[in-house]
């Protein structure tokens, strides 16, 4: 037997946590209490795995700890006999409780914010390092938000279940927030070990069709699904034997799941259908650009720059303005796009893929001396392997 790593550990208990604590928050009907016996069960983990193994189905035996120490906690507490009795203990988790978990954190009473952290930790089982650089703010102030998040849900005794279909659209923009940012870190991964992460990528795709699978006639849920089908239509050719990144005009779009790319466009076209557009369906329409051209020479950068306008027109932000100056390069040149990102300098100056864009745009423009400083930023920036690997191969050419 193969003893496990600690990374290895530490990824299987992240990628089953979440699913864990939606199952327990079920069956007990209290945040806290479901929080404490998943702690403990990976305690549990912790202290055998490392000798005897990771067993083929962790995430059954962390839930048979979890259920035996809940099932004792029980008993012990006399004002719960009644109810043991009539707790039915599944053999499994049910596949829909994270997405009921999900809505639980988002509840309305909760400042935004706080909903998104909550639910990236609890339920996806993200670290507080990595929703702080998803934020781009201290991890000491995710850490507040988190536990002022838990206290409030325990003190208002906030029901743990998917809301009534008119209490839906409250909590939508806060649970397809979870699921983007969520997507996100399995598709580049921030933490540091991995350049990315499957099992997130997956767990996203799920809960979007899920949530799908619930509003079917709500357009952002569609492109939300569409975007992340789109990328992950992508993932087999986006890093090569060595796990290091292949941009997107070196793939080999053949490897590309090519049938993927067409469900997630009728997916754009019947949400569009509903006209009523919105970030998630924009962005989903401009990876679509990406991925149905042919070539790389027969994108369509002028369409992408007018989706750009519009996902500015209604989310603006600073990292949709350096995406859309990625496009302009493309369009009129890399020094147009450069005044563009300078503009940016104050907002994302501690964003590595603003001094990573910035370095491209220089290096454009002949200033080897000043890309070869923004690159240096851009690394020292990033924990992503792969991302640093592509930046100390660029210096290294400088």
């Amino acid at each position: 037997m193969t003893q496990p790593t600690h990374a290895e550990l530490a990824r299987v208990v992240r990628d089953h946590a979440g699913r864990l604590a939606a199952s327990l928050v079920h069956l007990v009907g209290d945040f806290t209490a479901a929080e404490d016996l998943v702690q403990d069960a990976i305690e549990a983990a912790l202290m055998h795995w490392p000798v005897e193994g990771i067993p083929d189905r962790p995430d059954a035996w962390l839930y048979a700890v979890a259920r035996r120490r809940g099932l004792d906690q029980l008993r012990r507490e006399h004002r719960h006999r009644q109810k043991l009795a009539l707790v039915p203990w599944p053999a499994e988790p049910q596949p829909d409780d994270r997405l009921r978990l999900i809505f639980t954190c988002c509840h309305p009473t909760l400042p935004r914010t706080a909903q998104v952290a909550l639910t990236l930790r609890v339920v996806c089982g993200l670290t507080t390092a990595q929703i702080a650089k998803a934020f781009l703010v201290p991890e000491s102030t995710v850490g507040q938000r988190i536990t002022r998040a838990k206290r409030k849900i325990s003190d208002a005794g906030i029901p743990y279940r998917i809301p009534s279909a008119d209490d839906l659209s409250t909590r939508l923009a806060e649970v397809l927030a979870v699921i983007y940012l969520l997507f996100n870190e399995g598709y580049l991964s921030t933490g540091g070990q991995h350049a990315q992460s499957r099992d997130l990528t997956e767990e996203a795709e799920f809960l979007a069709a899920l949530l799908h699978q619930l509003m079917p006639t709500e357009p952002e849920v569609a492109g939300l699904l569409a975007l992340i089908r789109l990328h992950r239509a992508r993932a087999t050719a986006r890093f090569d034997h060595d796990n290091e990144i292949i941009q997107l005009q070196h793939q080999d779009r053949a490897h590309w799941n090519h049938e993927a790319i067409a469900e997630a466009g009728r997916l754009i076209a019947r949400a569009a259908a509903l006209k009523r557009p919105g970030p998630y369906q924009l962005q989903a329409a401009i990876v679509a650009c990406h991925a149905e051209a042919t070539r790389w020479e027969d994108t369509d950068w002028t369409q992408i720059l007018v989706l750009y306008d519009m996902l500015l027109h209604l989310a603006p932000s600073p990292v949709t303005r350096l995406h859309r100056a990625i496009a302009l390069r493309y369009v009129t040149g890399s020094a147009a796009a450069l005044a563009e990102v300078d503009a940016l300098g104050d907002d994302l100056n501690d964003y590595h893929l603003f001094h990573a864009t910035c370095a491209e745009l220089l290096r454009d423009l002949g200033d080897t001396d000043q890309a070869r400083a923004a690159d240096e930023r851009a690394l020292a920036l990033t924990a992503n392997p792969a991302e640093r690997s592509l930046l100390h191969q660029r210096l290294s050419w400088a």
